[in-house]
């Protein structure tokens, strides 16, 4: 996953309709019929939002039949965690820091 890829996946989650379907497809694969119950937008909306989740390689889609069915991307998904696990473990270091000076002088 190139960083340009990256970034459009954490601004692609930024939106709350994105994250529900996100949810919602880390439970299996769906069409959008299925994924637009319960959401409070349309089922056209659902299919703008899942064209921008594909754009960024979150989502995949295969037709079957008439219909496609969505899913998770899980390489994508896997990269965008291992950065979250990045900011993480920085931030814990960081704290570390902050609460023990001297442990740094140690190391």
């Amino acid at each position: 996953m190139d960083s340009n890829r990256a970034v459009d996946g954490w601004s692609a989650l930024a939106d709350d309709t994105r994250r529900a379907i996100v949810s919602r497809l880390a439970e299996g694969p769906l069409a959008v019929g299925r994924l637009a119950v319960g959401l409070p937008v349309t089922r056209s909306a659902v299919s703008q939002h899942l064209k921008i989740l594909k754009d960024a390689g979150l989502v995949s889609e295969q037709a079957a039949g008439t219909r496609r069915i969505y899913r998770l991307n899980p390489t994508a998904v896997a990269a965008l965690r291992d950065q979250l696990d990045v900011f993480w473990r920085r931030a814990l270091e960081s704290y570390a820091e902050v609460v023990d000076p001297a442990n740094q002088e140690r190391s």
